[in-house]
């Protein structure tokens, strides 16, 4: 068990004592997912295989596959410890790590896609074809079990999120609801955007083709993205332009979806969001 992996669990049974201790009537619920198990794996085992489980996939035997793939590679659990510190830090909703585990779709939806991606990756198409389909009906989130995803990685709110097969994410990237990563025409390979880290993309916004989203770069809520946006640079608009540059290195942590440095380019965009300063 990594560090971070036992600092969350280790939370998420003290954050479980005392919410069971306020509110008695939760008391099933959070031992079944949480006080009855031993580490972080065993948590995520009990919350996701609940939460897919149907008619054709009794919870059972998401139960064993789900800790088989948790004991092939550990990184599964420590990149959802990873997801759950980087909730915290950048939500402002997110009261403690047991509600995000709990409650907050995003997170379920990211942790389920990693483990369909980890049984693409090892040959299991047909399953982790049924993760997703079963993920997209249950969380609204449909992502190809092709797609790598890297750690502290954010889905707030989530509905809606699109991500196709050939898209790679790479860590510190938050993504708001209703976002597309989708491909354009019928081509096949490689087609789908590349999101370097430490990325913002804004609520709505939809991206198309074989482009690169450089590293550190912010994509504003409701744009329409067709070119490569360079790294630490804030677009705008449909379809999207250059409007700036983020005013810190991850814009994604920070979550300032209207802050941004507009001098860089000169002329305000008319299609631009007027700068946030905060309350």
């Amino acid at each position: 068990m990594t560090q971070r992996m036992d600092h969350v669990f280790t939370r998420l049974r003290s954050e479980a004592r005392t919410t069971m201790s306020a509110e008695p009537l939760l008391r099933a619920f959070i031992t079944a997912r949480i006080s009855a198990h031993e580490d972080l794996a065993g948590c995520l085992t009990a919350i996701l295989s609940r939460r897919l489980a149907d008619d054709d996939l009794p919870r059972e035997a998401l139960e064993s596959l789900f800790a088989q793939c948790f004991e092939q590679d550990e990184r599964l659990a420590d990149h959802a410890a990873s997801d759950v510190l980087a909730v915290l830090e950048r939500d402002a909703a997110a009261e403690d790590a047991l509600s995000v585990v709990l409650y907050q779709k995003g997170f379920q939806a990211l942790e389920s896609h990693r483990l369909a991606h980890h049984l693409h990756e090892r040959g299991r198409t047909g399953m982790a074809l049924m993760l997703q389909s079963r993920s997209a009906e249950v969380f609204g989130v449909d992502i190809h079990p092709a797609c790598p995803i890297g750690e502290s990685v954010m889905f707030d709110h989530a509905t809606g999120i699109v991500i196709g097969e050939t898209a790679t994410i790479g860590d510190n990237v938050s993504i708001l609801q209703g976002v597309t990563l989708g491909g354009t025409g019928k081509e096949s390979g490689q087609r789908h955007p590349q999101v370097r880290s430490g990325v913002l993309i804004g609520a709505g916004a939809i991206v198309l083709g074989n482009i690169e989203i450089g590293w550190g770069a912010q994509i504003g809520a409701g744009s329409v993205v067709l070119d490569a946006v360079e790294p630490h640079t804030t677009v705008v608009g449909v379809p999207a332009r250059p409007a700036g540059r983020p005013c810190c290195p991850s814009p994604s942590v920070t979550m300032e979806h209207g802050a941004f440095e507009r001098e860089q380019y000169g002329a305000t965009p008319s299609n631009a969001p007027a700068r946030h300063t905060g309350d």
